[in-house]
Order: structure tokens, then sequence, then C-alpha cells
């Protein structure tokens, strides 16, 4: 077995090394189906970098090889492996847990010693169910906390790295680390409302931690849309314990209304800001501040909460391409595997024996998140389609395939397909980087035939229109062939 991970510099020569190994066998692929060749030289596009890979359900041998063997960069399309495994490992039925703990009695509604709670890696704990759990705390008798809002976070182990580290984008949620108390993606929604009659811009925060305030400097302007954040500045301040968003620059009425996500405080912070702002809505009252520290031994067990169950995770995950789920994911399975901690390391580690075990072997596969989020991950297009064959033969495969967007209709491919008889027909995650578009799922012909697809496209116009359109020349193709 490869080791788990490897330095970048390393990983780079081995893809090249990897790519001039199976050059001799990508030549003796199929050849290029002629509407898909076709709209490579439409949009200016050599076949350089695309690797395609079909194959029909119960037939023994592929449909179509192009360069199937050539290791390319996945992007969210390696999520299918991801809760693949997931979905083996810990059953659809497997749940996360919340746990609020205290250390002092509880009189007379108060509690004069410190609350703790201890995150499992919940990556769904959604502010709704938040909310909830504060409000299982409030049904315990508790309205007056003396001390401190303690959080244990030693579920999973601080690994090293910032949250700008893949694209200097700190505040972009897409880019949340994990964390074992992870709340509400760690994320606000910036909703932008113009009102010409008043001429006035609104920005609704939701949620809107305590700690956090939001100024508004934008001017309404009176023009056509010409794209709703081109002309908006956001800078965010940190003092003393508060946060200030400052949005600043003009928006065009035209755009209508529009949300952005966007991360504006650590880990702890946010959840403080959250706590303290839910907390008074249910009518308690807070007097300390916020801190880390382990659950002291016993500690009294007051509450526990319980995520959705994993099949409807997996849902979130690849119908949206939630990166930070995908993450929380990977590192509960190096927990529940190998023992808390969880790290990275090891949630790549029982993804390599879950593939040993079921004879797959991927000698190019390269993994650093599991979420496809890197410039590092890397697997051919005949093993991606290796494992969603293997997802096709698991007991789980309902939920695995549900889990899937569907073409018209939801997730990443809602306005997607929705001509030429495609809508509903086809399941499939999709994946997008600078420079790279990927596609993995099930297709079901025009004559009922079961189809597996995956298309792995890396060239330096792969995330235009350009690769949009030669990506649905390929799904075209398998849905319309003879």
């Amino acid at each position: 077995m490869p080791e788990m991970r490897r330095p970048a510099a390393w990983k780079s020569m081995a893809l090249f090394l990897l790519g001039l190994c199976w050059l001799a066998s990508s030549a003796a692929d199929d050849k290029l189906p002629d509407p898909i060749a076709a709209e490579l030289r439409h949009q200016g596009l050599s076949a350089r970098g695309l690797s395609l890979y079909v194959h029909e359900i119960g037939q023994l041998e592929p449909l179509l090889a192009i360069a199937a063997d050539t290791p390319r960069y996945p992007a969210s399309t390696i999520k299918v492996l991801t809760t693949l495994v997931a979905l083996e490992e810990l059953s659809p039925a497997w749940r996360w847990k919340t746990e609020a703990y205290v250390t002092a009695p509880v009189r007379d509604g108060r509690l004069d010693g410190d609350l703790y709670i201890k995150g499992y890696g919940d990556p769904y704990l959604v502010i709704e169910h938040f909310w909830r759990f504060l409000r299982t705390l409030r049904a315990e008798g508790i309205e007056t906390i003396k001390g401190d809002l303690v959080l244990d976070q030693g579920y999973f182990a601080r690994e090293p790295g910032d949250a700008g580290e893949f694209d200097n984008q700190p505040l972009r949620a897409y880019n949340v680390l994990p964390n074992a108390l992870l709340v509400n993606f760690q994320a606000v929604n910036f909703r932008f409302m113009p009102q010409p009659e008043a001429d006035r811009m609104q920005i609704f925060a939701d949620p809107l931690p305590a700690n956090v305030e939001v100024e508004n400097r934008v001017t309404l302007a009176r023009g056509p849309c010409r794209g709703w954040a081109h002309n908006l500045g956001m800078k965010v301040q940190h003092r003393k314990g508060q946060t200030r968003v400052i949005f600043s620059g003009s928006y065009d009425a035209d755009c209508g209304d529009n949300e952005l996500f966007r991360v504006v405080s650590e880990p702890a912070p946010y959840i403080l800001g959250m706590f303290r702002a839910l907390w008074k809505e249910l009518g308690g009252r807070f007097e300390g501040e916020v801190r880390e520290a382990t659950v002291p031994a016993g500690a009294r067990l007051l509450a526990t909460v319980n995520s959705p169950p994993l099949a409807d995770i997996i849902r979130s995950i690849n119908k949206y391409s939630n990166n930070v789920m995908a993450r929380q994911l990977l590192l509960t399975l190096g927990a529940e595997r190998s023992g808390a901690p969880g790290t990275t390391d090891k949630g790549i580690q029982v993804v390599h024996e879950w593939l040993k075990q079921r004879r797959l072997e991927f000698p190019e596969l390269v993994l650093e998140n599991g979420a496809g989020l890197s410039r590092e991950e890397a697997i051919s297009a005949r093993h991606l389609g290796e494992v969603l064959l293997t997802a096709w033969q698991s007991p789980y495969m309902p939920e695995f395939v549900s889990s899937l967007p569907i073409s018209a209709m939801d997730g990443t491919l809602r306005k997607r397909f929705n001509a030429d008889g495609l809508e509903g027909q086809m399941h499939l995650k999709t994946g997008s980087l600078r420079d790279v578009r990927s596609v993995a799922g099930y297709v079901q012909d025009r004559t009922g035939r079961r189809m597996l697809v995956v298309c792995l496209h890396n060239n330096s116009r792969a995330d235009t229109s350009a690769g949009q359109a030669v990506q649905e020349a390929v799904l075209k193709w398998v849905y319309e062939r003879p």
C-alpha cells in the first residue's frame, strides 16, 4: 500500500511519472466518439487533459475508455469515494452526537460553574439544531450561567494549516477547517436586498452572532445589473472580542436579492456569539466568556443531541458539494476506526484499508482531504468508475445514488440539463476548480440502460463555458448513443 500523504513535490513528480507510464496504454484506448470530438474542435480544445470512462451496468467491459488510466485532478468528484466509504464503514443510520456537561449543581435555575460542550465532529450542527440543543439545556432548569462556556474540541486533532492556504480566500465558507464542534459551518449568510423605492440597500445577516455587527456603507446604483458583487467591498475588523463587518461600494438595483456566505470570526468567538444570541432569545442569562478545555473527569452529562443520520448528511455533502462537511466526515472515519483524536491521515488510512478489503488497487490515488478542494488529490477515470461500480453493488446503493444531484432538479445540477429529455435522467456528482471540470455518476440512457460515467477534464479552459460544453457533449452522447 502506498504512503498516505507525501510532500507536494513528490506528488507532482509521481503524477508526471504515472502519466508517462500510462501514455502507451492511453494510445490504445477507444476512439473519441465523433460528437465529442466535434465539440472539442468547435470550442478550440484538444483532447489533451480529457479522460473518459463509460461502463454499462451489468457488462464486463467498459463501453468507452479515453486516457482512462491517466491520473487527473478530480475536484469534488472525489467526494463519491469519501461518502461511499463512510456509508459502508459507519452505516446509513449512524449519527454524530454533541454533549453538554456541568461540574457544579444547578440550583434555582442558576449554574454557578462552567458549561462544557463537547463536540464529536457533527458536520451538520446548523443553527436550528444548535438552538434545539440549547433549548434542551433550558428544559433541564438552567437559566443563569455564572461561569464560562467551555468548548471541548479534543475529538479531532488540531492540524496545521490555515483557512486561506488553498486559494488565499480565508473568508470563503468552503475553506472552513474541520472542528470537532462546528456550529453552522462557522458562517454568516449576508442577504443583500435593494429597496429602490427608499433609495437604499438593506443588508440582513443570518445568523447574527451577538459579538458581530454589520456596518452598511453600500449605495444603490440605478443601472443594469453588471454582476451583483462586482462593485462591493467587504472588510472585517476585530477589536476587544467584537467583530465589525463593513460593506462598502455600490450595488445595482436591477440585480435583485442576493446572498453571500462568509466566515467572519474564528470558531471559539463564533460559537460564543451564537451562544449568547440564542441563550438570550431563550430567556437565559450568561455572564461568562469562552475558552477551550477538556471535559473534566467526573463531570455530569446534562444533555445530548444527535445529528440526522449519515444517509441524510451525505445528501448535503454530494448534492451541494459541501467541502467542510466532507472533511469532517473524513476525520470522523479516522476517529471512529483508529481512535480519537481524528486526523486527516487516520481518515485516509481508513479509505485505503477499505479499498484493500475490496481488492481495489489504485496506485495513482492521492488523497489530501477527501473533499477535492486540493491541487494534490488525484485519481484516474477508470478507478473512479470502479468506485461507482462498487457503490452500485453495495447494500447501501439506494442511499448512495440518492445523495447525488439529479439533472435539472436539485443540487449543483438544478439549472443544468433542462432540455433534450435529460431532466431527471442523471445522478451526477460535479466538480470544478481553476483549470478543472469533472463529473462522475449514473445516466439512464434513452433506451433505459444504466450507464456509469466519469469525465475528468484538466485543461486551462476546462472550468470555462467551453469546458462545460464539452462535458455536456459527453453526457448527451451517453444518453443518445444507438
